[in-house]
């Protein structure tokens, strides 16, 4: 649940095209918004009657037959090669696989508020990392600043000056891991998946088949199969899926094609207040003031480390 940047964004392969579209960009974008700021909230109705990793497999499986079904439209093929499927597989454990089960694990104990604002760290990780795998990437004063004010957010979030009382260490050390998963997948990606001449949507599709094979090949080992099959979870996995993985893709496609990374990657700052809005309202989860102004210090951090220097 990240967006389209350097180092973080979800599309393996540059988007160049910029095709007109019938529905207004700022539509599409608030859609996104709002798609991925309630995944925080499907997940955790989803573990509400399913374990962890059948989330996340279910999750996987519908997102694949979205993007299989448009590939169809569009007479898209997978991509070709053994040392490309190689790579994707690492891709699919990074990107899809690992963050996704660990944010599924993390949500059994956290709220999914937490989740959504830990979630916001993962352009903190990208820079931090870029920093030292990417060295096209300088620093700058104003990034360093970001990101050291980034994380004093986090750490105002978890209430660091009273000894992190109230929080499930373990269950917020798995979300932010899951955070710190996505840009060490797409410094991978951009040192091993540029210049494929596969498109987005191909290499994706493969990416999130990939994803499913390997979940489907864990969760048989740490689960059982369910006994009972509760509509209201299995809705929400469906809806993670199919509008949270698939269709989400989809639109954010649509917006780097047409508008650039850059304004794309703006969605990045909404989700946390979607997903906190969410959380309170519908979950009836509890909100400490350390929590929204903590979140605010991890946008604003967030947003500097995305800055770039005049050329």
């Amino acid at each position: 649940m990240t967006t389209v940047t350097d180092t973080t964004s979800r599309a393996p392969a540059a988007v160049t095209a910029r095709p007109r579209r019938s529905l207004d960009w700022r539509l599409r974008f608030g859609a996104l918004s709002l798609i991925w700021g309630f995944s925080f909230l499907l997940i955790k109705v989803g573990t509400h009657g399913y374990a962890p990793f059948q989330v996340t497999l279910g999750r996987l499986v519908f997102g694949t037959a979205v993007l299989a079904a448009a590939m169809a439209v569009k007479r898209e093929r997978l991509p070709r090669g053994a040392r490309t499927w190689a790579h994707l597989t690492v891709a699919a454990f990074l990107l899809n696989a690992l963050p996704f089960s660990l944010f599924a694990y993390a949500e059994l104990t956290i709220p999914s508020t937490l989740a959504g604002i830990c979630n916001a760290t993962s352009p903190l990780w990208g820079m931090a990392l870029s920093l030292v795998a990417l060295s096209e990437d300088r620093p700058t004063r104003v990034r360093v600043a970001g990101l050291g004010l980034g994380f004093l957010g986090v750490l105002t979030v978890l209430g660091a000056w009273q000894g992190f009382a109230g929080l499930d260490g373990r269950g917020t050390a798995m979300a932010l891991l899951a955070s710190l998963s996505y840009p060490v997948g797409w410094i991978y990606v951009r040192r091993t998946l540029a210049g494929t001449g596969a498109s987005a949507l191909s290499m994706t599709g493969a990416q999130l088949f990939v994803a499913s094979l390997q979940l489907a090949l864990v969760t048989p080992l740490f689960t059982s199969v369910p006994t009972r099959f509760p509509l209201l979870p299995l809705l929400a996995i469906a809806a993670l899926g199919a509008l949270g993985t698939g269709l989400a893709l989809l639109i954010q496609y649509g917006l780097v094609a047409e508008v650039g990374p850059t304004t794309a990657q703006m969605v990045t700052y909404f989700i946390p207040v979607i997903a906190t809005g969410a959380g309170v309202a519908l979950l009836g989860e509890s909100l400490r003031w350390s929590t929204p102004v903590g979140a605010v210090i991890v946008l604003a951090g967030a947003a500097l480390t995305q800055a770039r220097g005049r050329s």
